[in-house]
Formats: structure tokens, sequence, C-alpha cells
């Protein structure tokens, strides 16, 4: 019986059974193609019918010491890394157009080479006269860093098996055309192929690869999923263009942590490091007002305050609005459902509003009690005690579980200048309120406590 055929659009990735004149899944127009099995071919015989090499099995102890790391000298890069950049590494970074990747990795490129790697960087956005001109105006125009702009992938790889660097910028993976795959650049199809010829070529040849790539309206990627498994390590450049806060965000790493995140501020002469993250996201508040909450979370390794603002009002609309800027929409109706069902505290009728000051993005279940409490605070117009932080996760049944690394949380606030803490009971205090390292911890069970010991009866 033969084989049913196999179809798949070029532009999405989406796969039919058979072909069709307009995509369903993106709706473009001549972009669904046959896909030719591997086993194709005049003698269709069983894998089994010819005996392959034995393969060479190990044991899982050995004596090798850890892949060797070069520092850029970029401690937050460094620091997202998980510590350096390790050879024969493939680096996937993410962004949105203009938030700032390709100043970022000509930095990144110019501190490796300074650092004794051999440094290529290859734009296939962007003229070479651009690129030097960014260069200088980075101050990094004498940097021992190679430039090509090129988008042929056959001449890109038979250029780097000629002068076999240390390492290879690749900005970006989605102008990459192979000529032996038959779609326009950018497609689904040639950033797969792209992807997987340079990542293989860094294995084979021991070169470290860093491919930029864009990002679509949800956030992901631009391309197929798989080119995340491909790579070792994918980072996330994350930031709002009003504000001068840009995070780098490890999603995937597989020489160090995951969801470790290094901050930087963009300047006129570019990215800057940001030595402390909390000081510069908390520079700006002032005054404590109704609905501003600090709360002190944990990004990756590294303890980081940041400023809630939660604004309630009365809404004109029969549908109350629920906006949300930097966390969870889902978990805030959670929150919300959870303060009317179990103490009593409604918001039908009012709009809410949430936003996390800075552009982080926060997706951490500990900060479920400070965004009860700026929504509570905004309700009741009553502003928090000054120097107070807050943290804790919420439960459905109302009550306050205990969040990881609290220490860690406790120290950087303290070391801010904050000198009071509410959190949820540890069950190790042996009460509801004391110190810790010089700080006034407030302890609460479930949230009725937590409200009526900071809002009255609410």
């Amino acid at each position: 019986m033969a084989k049913p055929k196999s179809f798949s659009c070029s532009s999405c990735g989406a796969s039919t059974s058979k072909w069709s004149g307009r995509c369903d899944g993106c709706g473009e127009w001549n972009t669904i193609q046959q896909e030719v099995p591997l086993s194709a071919g005049p003698a269709k015989k069983s894998l089994g019918a010819k005996r392959g090499t034995s393969i060479i099995l190990s044991d899982l102890s050995t004596d090798e010491a850890p892949p060797p790391r070069t520092c850029s000298g970029i401690d937050e890069l460094d620091l997202v890394l998980g510590g350096g950049l390790v050879p024969a590494s493939a680096i996937l970074v993410g962004g949105d157009p203009g938030i700032g990747k390709s100043t970022l990795m000509l930095q990144a490129a110019a501190r490796f080479a300074q650092n004794g790697l051999k440094t290529l960087y290859i734009s296939g956005e962007e003229a070479a006269a651009q690129v030097r001109m960014r260069a200088q105006r980075l101050g990094l125009a004498d940097a021992p860093v190679k430039l090509a702009t090129e988008t042929n992938l056959r001449d890109i790889l038979t250029t780097l098996e000629s002068e076999r660097p240390d390492l290879v910028v690749i900005d970006s993976i989605q102008t990459m055309w192979a000529d032996n795959v038959e779609s326009a650049p950018g497609s689904v199809s040639q950033v797969r192929a792209a992807a997987h010829e340079l990542t293989s070529f860094a294995k084979r040849r021991g070169v470290s690869v860093i491919l930029v790539g864009h990002v679509t309206k949800d956030g992901q990627i631009a391309g197929p999923r798989v080119v995340e498994h491909m790579v070792d390590t994918v980072l996330y450049f994350e930031g709002e263009r009003g504000h001068q806060f840009r995070i780098l965000r490890a999603v995937k790493n597989r020489f160090g942590p995951a969801d470790e995140i290094g901050v930087f501020e963009m300047t006129g002469r570019g990215l800057a490091e940001v030595k402390n993250p909390s000081a510069l996201f908390l520079s700006e508040r002032g005054t404590p007002s109704p609905g501003s909450v600090v709360f002190a979370g944990i990004e990756g390794t590294r303890p980081l305050l940041v400023e809630l603002q939660a604004l309630v009002a009365p809404t004109p609309h029969a549908q109350p609005r629920r906006s949300v800027i930097g966390w969870d929409g889902g978990r805030l109706a959670m929150i919300l459902a959870v303060l009317e069902a179990r103490c009593g505290i409604p918001f039908t009728g009012l709009d809410v509003y949430l936003n996390v000051a800075g552009g982080l993005k926060i997706s951490e279940p500990a900060a479920d009690l400070a965004v009860a409490a700026a929504l509570l605070s905004a309700r009741e117009d009553v502003a928090l005690p000054a120097e107070t932080v807050i943290f804790g996760e919420i439960s459905l049944s109302g009550a306050l579980r205990p969040a990881p690394q609290t220490e860690n949380r406790l120290k950087e606030a303290q070391k801010l200048g904050f000198t009071r803490a509410i959190a949820p009971d540890n069950g190790r205090a042996g009460g509801k309120s004391g110190t810790n390292g010089g700080m006034t911890l407030t302890q609460a069970s479930d949230l009725t406590g937590f409200i009526g010991d900071h809002f009255g009866a609410g």
C-alpha cells in the first residue's frame, strides 16, 4: 500500500494531507509544499535490511573537566550565560525589532574579541557602513572584530571554514538564505534550515555561534519552535521602548541556570550594565501613595525589588476593564476572584489597572500577595507604610504560602533601606511578627488575616 503524501506550509509550518493553494493556518498563498521522506528512493527497503555501525556506549560517570568558559567582561551578559561563553555552543537571542539586540551583540562581539577570541560579525540586515557607524558611536571602532554583510548561507559557511573563528554572530537568522530550500528568506523552512546548518557547524568545528532572531507579536521567536530545541541557550531581550531599562533573560541554558536575568540601561553610548537593578527600578518612586506596593522578588538567582502600581476606579461600562502590564492577566483574575469569594471584597463595577513599574515582566507566584495589597490599597484609598516590602503566594482557598529564598529577599530589601516586610507565616518564626536580620517581619497565615491587620475589615 502506498504511503500517503504529506504537505506542509513553508511560511508557518502547518501540516496537511493534501495540497491546496492557500494555507488554512496562516492564510498565505502558494506556500504548500510536499514533504519528501528521507527513505524515498528507487529501492524502498526497511532499515533492518542493511546493518549499520554499532554505536559506542559509555557510563554516566566521567573524569572530564567542565567546559572552559570565556568571559566577555560584561558581567550581566556573563551572568545570564551561566559564567561565560562555552566553546562550540549555539546561542539564540530573540527580541522585538529595535529593542537593542544588534547593539548588545556588537558590544559583546567587541569584548569577546578584545579578550582573545577570533570573532566574526555577519550582518544580513544592515550595510557594512551602518555597522561601522554604530561601532564608532559605541566607541568600538578599534575592536578586532571582522565584519561582513552577507545572506547566502553557503557563502557564509565557506568563509567560516576558511577563517576558523572562535565566535561568529549572525544578525539575523531570519535574513539567511539557503539556496537548497525553495522558499523565501525568513520563511519557516529557511529559518529551520539555516539554524540547523549553523548549529551543526558549531558542533563540528568547535565554533561558538550566536544567532539573532526577531520575535512575533505574541512574543515568540519568529520561525518554528524546533529552532529553540536545536540551540544550547535561548535568551530573550525584553523591554519597553518608553523605558531605558532592558532585560536579558535566559529561558533555556544547557550550561547554566535558566530564568537568570541581566539588566541593562540604554544610553547614548550603547547598553550600560546595571549593577544594582533594584535601586534603579525604585529610583523614581516618591512618597508612597494608594495602590503603590514594593514587591521583593527573585529573578533567576538574584533578588530584585520592583514597584507594583494598581488603580481601581468606577466604570461607566457594563463590563469592567481588567488591564495588566508586566504580569499575567489570568493570575490577576484569580486574585480578584479569591478576594471576592474568600474575603467578601467585591470588585464588581470597578475598572482594575495593574502595572509593573520600569517595564519589567514578572511571572513569579510570590507576587500574589503584593498584587492583592496594591489592589486593596487602591480600592480603599489607603497607602501602606513607607519602607515596606511584600511577598507571598495566595492559594484558591485564601491561604498564604511561603515564598522560596525568603532570606535573600529580606537581605536585598534591607540593603536598600527597607525596614519592614510582610510575608506568609512559614511556621518557623513562632508568631505573627518578629525581627529578621534587623528587619521587622510581619507574618500572616491567610488573606483574611492580612486584610484585617492592614486594611481593617475591608
